[in-house]
């Protein structure tokens, strides 16, 4: 117990401190660990419900969270996560861990590429951003990851929403889908509830003491760290795919 405390606490103050899901930090921590992949997505999906219910509620004390805007989207990836734990289900643990190492590599193409802001937001047609959010939802949430991390750049490079608004409304988006693929894969006996509740209770201390930090240092040094971590979670990927596999 006391080390899944110490892994939600850690996993909770990264993604305060770097403003990202805490899937794509939590699930290689537990492969590290041993933990079996589709277990470790199971795990990660239920700490995601307290970290983006959380983290929702901030953003909205803050005033950077367009309700109306994104429970389109977020109704899309409610029904889209509720098809993940069958794609789980039906895909090898060595197929899922290719396709989460695709998510951490356009994490890390995320941070060099710079996302134009633009003064005026397009509209969009609600039923696009439906069919935007369950494309999102049923595959983010099979390998373990909430979507914010493909929202934002939508959001924020092709319906021109300001970015600390789609950074919020990406967090949003994660509550529907965690909560939907935690219904999902809690239906086939995928989750982990003891540890997943542990550590997701563990991470909001982390994601309070985060979200504090990052005020506190520069944008420059921020943006060093979180490609040094990625690039460490994407060396272990490899590693264990291509090489110790």
């Amino acid at each position: 117990m006391i080390e899944l405390i110490l892994l939600g606490s850690f996993v909770g103050l990264l993604s305060g401190f770097f403003g990202i899901g805490g899937g794509t930090i939590l699930v290689p921590l537990l492969l590290i660990l041993g933990y079996e992949t589709k277990v470790a997505i199971g795990i990660s999906v239920v700490t995601m419900v307290f970290g983006s219910i959380y983290g929702s509620y901030l953003n909205t004390k803050k005033g950077t969270l367009d309700i109306a805007m994104i429970s389109f989207i977020g109704a899309g990836g409610f029904v889209g996560a509720m098809f993940s734990s069958f794609i789980t289900s039906n895909i090898s643990s060595e197929i899922l861990e290719l396709f989460f190492l695709a998510f951490v590599l356009f994490a890390l193409l995320r941070l060099f590429l710079k996302i134009k802001e633009y003064k005026k937001q397009i509209k969009i047609n609600r039923v696009i951003l439906f069919i935007i959010g369950v494309f999102i939802g049923s595959i983010s949430i099979a390998v373990g990851v909430g979507g914010g991390l493909l929202l934002v750049p939508i959001l924020a490079g092709f319906l021109h929403v300001p970015l600390k608004n789609a950074v919020s409304a990406g967090l949003f988006f994660v509550v529907f889908s965690s909560v939907s693929g935690l219904i999902s894969h809690a239906i086939v006996g995928q989750v982990d509830y003891e540890s997943g509740v542990i550590i997701g209770i563990a991470s909001l201390v982390g994601v309070y003491l985060g979200i504090h930090l990052k005020d506190k240092v520069g944008t420059v040094l921020q943006r060093r760290l979180l490609v040094g971590f990625y690039l460490a979670v994407v060396s272990y990927l490899i590693y264990r795919i291509f090489i110790n596999g």
